[in-house]
């Protein structure tokens, strides 16, 4: 991604390793989390996680956070999709498998984000209210911040109702009477809007729908495999301040 600081970490997992306490194969997921992020000089067990509700709620964490939701859902940080924080060696982590991560750095003021961002949470334009709070916490500058977009659902994978017009003014297409979602340029566009920097943003262009040989699809599995949304496993994004 567009990151490039020694003052940085961040990533995100890949199949077959599950990540999620909460859907999946969650047999091994504590190991899975362990040996992913040792690469990252990472400790699992100092994870920040929310219990992501598809919301647009922003929650500054801080020390006294550290380990919510890093074995357990039940310690998780509640009804939040996104997580801002300055404070060092504080790894924030959210999981998806469609669902669009954002990875907000503010390198002057040393500070970091993380978003989960479905439709319903970009409807809210959940991006743009990460970058607020960190204007508000950090004194952060939007044309400051680096982002980054991980893997998601890409436009020509993400079919969508009719009624989808009625929730978005920019980033549908319809095709021979059917619809299609473009989740990243609308949290791109959002962003851009906020302030942020077109060459400041990164998209690691991976449509998990295309890619779920290497990446959790869950709308690809349930086509294919007609399974249940808690039975499809869930990638990692991790970012750290050193």
């Amino acid at each position: 991604m567009i990151f490039n600081s020694r003052w940085l970490v961040a990533a995100f997992s890949r199949r077959p390793e599950n990540m999620s306490l909460d859907y999946g194969l969650t047999q091994g997921v504590l190991d899975n989390r362990k040996n992913f992020l040792s690469r990252l000089n990472i400790d699992y067990r100092y994870l920040v996680c929310a219990k992501q509700i598809h919301s647009a709620n922003v929650k500054l964490v801080s020390r006294q956070d550290r380990g919510s939701g890093a074995v357990s859902c039940a310690s998780a940080i509640l009804d939040t999709d996104a997580l801002i924080t300055g404070e060092s060696s504080l790894p924030l982590a959210v999981f998806t498998a469609d669902c669009l991560s954002v990875f907000l750095y503010d390198p002057v003021n040393h500070a970091i984000g993380l978003v989960h961002a479905g439709w319903k949470g970009s409807r809210q334009a959940i991006s743009a209210k990460a970058v607020s709070a960190m204007q508000e916490k950090f004194n952060t500058k939007a044309s400051d911040l680096l982002i980054g977009f991980g893997p998601s659902i890409k436009q020509c994978c993400y079919e969508v109702g009719s009624e989808f017009r009625d929730y978005f003014a920019y980033g549908l297409q319809e095709k021979n009477g059917r619809y299609f979602l473009d989740l990243a340029g609308i949290n791109k566009k959002q962003l851009l809007d906020s302030g942020i920097k077109q060459e400041n943003i990164d998209d690691s262009g991976q449509c998990t729908h295309c890619s779920c040989d290497e990446l959790f699809s869950f709308r690809r599995e349930a086509s294919k495999c007609g399974i249940l949304p808690h039975t499809c496993g869930r990638i990692m994004s991790v970012i750290m301040l050193k």
